[in-house]
């Protein structure tokens, strides 16, 4: 075996080890998550939701789709059992559903997101700030990577 063969298998065994434990991390904190979800009687999906019409009021549902990546029939079913519980109005805009959040929904959203960033930032706390941005600019660079 010559010398790039060996630094090509050691970069590869470099890759998977990096590809383990991101996958680690990543089950652990999305399991961490998924138990204080539930605990306010929300899936991680019902999450993404409300942070994503809490932060941006007024969201049409095709906004809301695009920015969670998933298709319009769940999104539908998603917004359905959430206005069901109470916690999202649709407002028709002309031809668009414009979300909100109802207090309710807005009071869910002030107790859990905060919540949720306590514990991720606890998840961090073994980085310091500029190791935070150095992985943040690494994870964004092999995100945006695969988009191609």
């Amino acid at each position: 075996m010559n010398n790039q063969s060996m630094q090509n298998g050691r970069e590869r065994q470099l890759a998977v080890q990096c590809w383990l434990r991101l996958a680690r991390v990543y089950q652990q904190i999305d399991s961490d998550s998924a138990q204080r979800f539930r605990s306010h009687k929300l899936s991680t999906a019902q999450f993404d939701v409300l942070v994503q019409i809490g932060s941006h009021a007024g969201i049409t549902q095709q906004e809301l789709a695009e920015s969670l990546l998933v298709t319009k029939g769940n999104i539908s079913q998603l917004i359905g059992r959430m206005e069901r519980d109470g916690l999202v109005a649709r407002r028709h805009e002309g031809r668009r559903n414009c979300l909100e959040l109802t207090a309710a929904g807005r009071s869910l959203y002030d107790a859990v997101v905060p919540e949720q960033e306590a514990a991720i930032d606890t998840i961090f706390d073994p980085l310091q700030p500029d190791e935070r941005r150095i992985l943040l600019d690494l994870l964004r660079r092999i995100d945006r990577s695969r988009r191609r």
